[in-house]
Parts: C-alpha cells; structure tokens; sequence
C-alpha cells in the first residue's frame, strides 16, 4: 500500500491528500456499519462521511454525539482515525513500514520530511520513532492521571476506557468526548472546577499542539534555550502569548462571577482549548459576543507546524506579524532571534492567511445566508472547521447537508494544509525563469 501511493502518486504532497482522502472513506464506511450504532442500525454514508472527516481531522465537530450514539466498537473506530489523523496517515503508514522492515527509499523518506514539516530528509526515521514514542508515552501517562477521577465516577473497566480516550483526543486536539452519558453534547462542562481533568487536558492539548521538532529540541537542549532552532524559539514563546492573554481576558470579563479556583480553570481551559482542540468546560454560548470572537480568532490561528493540530500555525501568525513590523522600520527581512526569515516565507504566510480568511468568510456566508442564522454563529462554526478545532456554538446537527459538506470541505481543508493542496494541485507546473518587466504599484 505504502509502495503503491508512490508509485501512483510521485508528489509527496499527492500522496499526503490521497493518504487522508483513503483513512475518511475507510473510516465512513466502518461507521455505516451496524455495529457501529447503539440501536443497531445502518448510519448514513453523509452522516459518517462528517464523523469519519472530523475524527481524522482531529474536528471534533459532531452531528451525533459521541457517548450515546455510536456503539463501543463505533467509539474504537473513531479514537483509532483520531490516533492516525493526529499522528498524520504518512507518518502512521512509515511506522509500518519501518515495523515489518522494509527499505524506506528517497521518495517516501521526502513525503515522511512534508508530513511531519521536517527541516530536512536526514534522521527522518530517526525522527519518526521519536514521534511515535514521544505520543504514546504522552497518551499513557495523561490516561494514567485522568483514570484517578473517572475509576471513581465510572467504575474500573469503564474509566479506564474514558481515560484513555479523552487522553488520546486531547493530545491529539481531537475535542470528541464520551460525556454525553451526562448530558448530550456537553463537553467537559461538568469538569470546570476539577482540577485533575481540566489540568490534564489542558496539558495534553498544549504537548501535542506544540509539534514534535519542538519537543525534539527540548530533550535535546533542555534548559539550554539560546541552543534551541529559531522555530522552536518562535512557537514557544507566540504559544505562550496565545495562553495568557486570552487567559487574562476570560478572567476578568466572561468569568468574573465564578469562585476565584474555578475561575483560574476556566480561563485557561478557554484560552488552551480554542487551539485546536474543541473540548470546553464552559457554556460558550452563554459568553458575550466579544469572547466568541476572541474565541474564533484563536480557532484560526491554531496550533503549530509539526504538531497533531490544524489551523493557520503559530508561526504563519509570528511570520505575519514579523514582516508588518519589518515594513514600519523600512527593514528587507523580516527576523527573529537574530536569524532572518527569508521572502518566500513571508510571501507563503501571506497566502495562507489570505485562504484562510477567503474559506472561513465564504463558508460562513453561506451557511447563514442558507441556514437563517446569526453570521457571527456560522463564521464560529466555519472558524471551528478550518481551524479544526471542534468548538460550536450547538448548531452543527441542525444544519442541511449542503451545510454538512462545506464543513467537511473546510476540515479536509484544515488539516491537510493549503500549501499541500496548491503544490498537489501545481506540483507539476514548471518554475519559468524568465522575469517580466517591474512596474510600481501603490498600496496601503
């Protein structure tokens, strides 16, 4: 199979779409089953089709609900296409392949390096054990911690079970729950004052929405920071950033009535789960319009390259913000940490951002303008989409299934990546060397 989608498909980009497009439709038609549902019976293909696209996309946006709908052997399909989307479908087919002791030649090392946004095709098989290990370990300890409070609420076996699914689908910034034996659709809403899950939780999404280069260089380096790529001095530090001043809104304005305790949980959960994980333990649409909005611009940006998260990336964002301050003190090139960032970076963030925005304002505008409903509430579910992150504000069941499709297009969107689909898409274009005469043109 490994073989086959290179021989098939010679752009690694290609080969990471059709990789993807293969796991949703397996995944949809295992769901289709009737072992799948609780009642027994045949889930339709556009039905399962969403779900399959939002577990591999690690979405989290559901039409059904996870706990009372799919059966126990619907919820191991769906936690596996979590693991294989969170982990990328490239990287889980080369640990097989490396498993069973095959040669990994120069093609498919290249679409492992595309995969994981690896600087170079050297130690990529050193690198994806490291990954693999890296996840696993991870997953095993944050279900070790979480089986402390869920043995006592569900019993052994059972909060093993939830354990180490909500450990999975968090690290992976999944977002899909088993909680809905409380209450359908409610998230870990329960949860907002436990300090044992929400802690957890909030943990595993920042582990794995940090990427595995970063953490490379953490157990490489340790403390030695100034050791550290510029990348990885990039993520930290925009990530940080992203966690505290969200944190500091949510708790003086949208949780100003809760116990100080619970209120500290909130806001951090908040500001933590909009990247990209879709968990929440907070009424999202009991908040103001305001911190909605601060909640669907932090769905945008995402996590960071590398990582088991979607969106724009943190470092789309820094580059962004790099190149702004470049141009207000007259500099070529933008730079961080000494080291200049080159134009076709700048050039490429710009891209993303632009189709981004094009993809969540489009998608939004027609939902609302088909649905009947509130722009600000379809552009929160659109934002939730691309971005993959899974947050709604309880929308998503009640949508056609024209509405259906355009969030399935934005999730496959999201967590392939833009630049993947257009090199996919042009991976056979031809650069022209020749330069066409310069002409000014006046912007701004």
């Amino acid at each position: 199979m490994w073989r086959r989608l290179h021989k098939n498909n010679k752009s690694p980009f290609r080969v990471i779409i059709f990789g993807f497009f293969l796991v949703i439709l397996a995944g949809s038609l295992l769901l289709m089953l009737p072992i799948s549902s609780q009642q027994g019976v045949v889930t339709p293909f556009l039905d399962a089709l969403f779900t399959s696209t939002s577990a591999v996309c690690v979405t989290g946006l559901v039409i059904h609900d996870t706990a009372t709908y799919w059966s126990q052997f619907g919820q191991v399909i769906i936690i596996l296409l979590i693991q294989i989307g969170g982990l990328g479908v490239v990287t889980v087919a080369g640990a097989f392949a490396i498993l069973s002791g095959r040669k990994i030649g120069l093609m498919q090392r290249s679409t492992m390096q595309e995969a994981i946004a690896a600087p170079n095709v050297g130690g990529i098989v050193r690198l994806t054990g490291f990954i693999l290990r890296t996840a696993f370990a991870v997953e095993l300890l944050g279900a070790a911690l979480l089986y402390l409070v869920f043995s006592r609420e569900f019993g052994l076996l059972q909060g093993a079970w939830y354990a180490l699914f909500h450990s999975i689908s968090a690290f992976c910034n999944a977002g899909f729950d088993l909680m809905g034996v409380k209450a359908p659709f409610s998230s870990l809403v329960d949860y907002a004052g436990q300090p044992v899950v929400s802690l957890v939780i909030a943990l595993l999404i920042v582990v794995g929405g940090i990427g595995f280069l970063t953490w490379e260089d953490i157990r490489t380096n340790r403390w030695h920071v100034h050791k550290y790529r510029m990348q990885s001095k990039v993520i930290l530090t925009v990530t940080g950033m992203l966690i505290l001043l969200p944190t500091v809104y949510f708790f003086f304005f949208e949780f100003a009535g809760k116990p100080l305790g619970e209120r500290v949980l909130l806001s951090v959960f908040q500001a933590i789960t909009p990247r990209t994980a879709g968990f929440n333990t907070a009424d999202l649409t009991a908040m103001s319009e305001t911190g909605q909005s601060m909640i669907t611009m932090l769905m945008l940006i995402g996590g960071s390259p590398g990582s088991t998260a979607g969106g724009m990336k943190t470092t789309t964002l820094a580059v962004l913000l790099a190149g702004a301050i470049a141009v207000f003190r007259r500099r070529e090139n933008p730079h961080f940490f000494n080291r200049r960032v080159s134009q076709e970076t700048v050039v490429q963030a710009s891209t993303i951002l632009m189709m981004y925005l094009t993809l969540f304002l489009t998608g939004g505008l027609i939902i609302s303008r088909m649905e009947g409903l509130p722009i600000l509430t379809c552009l929160f579910e659109t934002a939730s989409a691309i971005g993959t992150v899974g947050l709604s504000l309880g929308i998503t069941p009640q949508l056609s299934w024209v509405s259906h499709l355009i969030l399935i297009a934005l999730m496959f969107f999201g967590r392939v990546g833009g630049l993947t689909l257009i090199f996919a898409a042009l991976s056979r274009t031809q650069g022209n060397v020749a330069r066409l005469p310069q002409e000014r043109i006046t912007i701004g």
